[in-house]
């Protein structure tokens, strides 16, 4: 939680000039519409506090019972902890404007990468979503494309080498200059969209599995040349989301 709670402060505005009780107010936002947890308690909201190298306030259980009272109340007591006021939650949601939809689509985000294995594709992944927080867009979708073709390489050479290779013997495209697949680096001369054709040809990936990695190919090629498209954080986040968990995911190498 270090690094995402630490991203969350850095976007609140003037975070260094709020008093420590105000903190406690963002970090309880934080805990239950970031982090996606059912409640923020006490321990939690301290916890966060220490993770931004930030002293906790003395009174946070006191501010925290004193902030349920009367019309202005900041906070709603629930079994286990606290939940913010729904109208003051939609107003610390302002304050946060733009960095609030980037933060929670980066929490989004950083969950897949619990779903992988420690090695280098998570810590590739890892990088990639790096790259979107800090507004690298389009580095972002070609990084993803990279790690998801090469995972496909690897899947393809552990598993179905011998369905591939029936499939590459019978092609007649001239742009594909290789009959036989031996090692890695011999994925290197196939085309990537004959690559996907030649998968589901195999019967290696379904038909729709084919059709998000077609549409994703598209998505690359606009992002890995200087053009006019806008690639929007919502694209990237649909781009990376589609591909980990339909393609990485569903075919463990």
């Amino acid at each position: 939680m270090s690094a995402t709670v630490n991203r969350f402060y850095n976007a609140i505005k003037d975070a260094k000039s709020l008093k420590p009780t105000e903190l406690v107010d963002y970090f309880a936002y934080f805990l239950t519409m970031e982090n996606d947890e059912a409640i923020a308690s006490t321990a939690a909201i301290e916890d966060c506090f220490r993770a931004c190298d930030l002293v906790p306030p003395k009174n946070t259980s006191a501010y925290l019972s004193n902030a349920l009272k009367g019309e202005n109340a900041k906070f709603v007591k629930v079994a286990g902890g606290y939940r913010l006021q729904r109208t003051y939650r939609d107003a610390l949601t302002t304050t946060l404007g733009i960095s609030a939809s980037i933060i929670q689509t980066s929490a989004e985000l950083r969950k897949l990468e619990s779903k992988l294995p420690t090695g280098a594709e998570k810590g590739f992944l890892k990088e990639l979503i790096d790259c979107f927080e800090i507004g690298a867009n389009r580095a972002a979708v070609v990084m993803c494309w990279i790690l998801v073709l090469d995972h496909l390489y690897e899947y393809v050479l552990k598993h179905h080498l011998g369905d591939f290779n029936v499939v590459l013997a019978k092609n007649t495209d001239k742009r594909v200059r290789i009959t036989q697949i031996q090692s890695r680096d011999d994925f290197g001369d196939i085309p990537e969209g004959k690559y996907i054709e030649f998968l589901r040809s195999a019967g290696i990936i379904s038909a729709d599995v084919r059709k998000i990695l077609d549409e994703k190919l598209g998505i690359r090629n606009s992002s890995a040349h200087p053009s006019a498209v806008s690639i929007k954080p919502s694209k990237v986040v649909e781009f990376i989301d589609d591909l980990i968990e339909n393609v990485v995911l569903k075919y463990p190498v």
